[in-house]
């Protein structure tokens, strides 16, 4: 198949499957007497377990390294585990970090009055000049 019938095949863009062959995340195809490339079961395959590892939010570095574990059947899986872990651990902090956004946020919303007033407590954090005594 061509890469657009591998897009469609496996959800990943045209585009980014160039990007994945140029940054050598995968092989390059073969290709045809006219230059184009030429995907298989095979490749389809790879890129679908691209997409999803992307989907979880894993980087471009650890799906390389998963990727490379996925086709070393001699692996081990505590190296798999381990990656797994590592990406859980830095999706927990992410967690927390937008709650504690989300909390701030909601804090200057209720002090903010959002009526004429010039005076706007999320305009004065944002500012560096947080009032959030002055009861807004």
């Amino acid at each position: 198949m061509n890469i657009g019938e591998a897009a469609s095949a496996t959800g990943v863009s045209a585009k980014m499957i160039r990007y994945y062959e140029e940054i050598g995340l995968i092989r390059p195809p073969h290709r045809t007497g006219s230059n184009y490339r030429v995907y298989g079961a095979d490749e389809v395959h790879v890129l679908r377990f691209i997409r999803r590892s992307r989907t979880l939010g894993f980087s471009i570095e650890e799906t390389g390294a998963l990727l490379a574990l996925w086709q070393d059947k001699t692996r081990a899986s505590g190296e798999v585990r381990e990656i797994a872990a590592g990406h859980i651990s830095a999706l927990e902090t992410k967690i927390a970090e937008l709650q504690s956004m989300v909390g701030t946020l909601k804090h200057l919303v209720h002090c903010c009055h959002g009526d004429d007033r010039p005076d706007c407590p999320i305009l004065d954090d944002l500012a560096g000049s947080s009032t959030k005594t002055k009861g807004h």
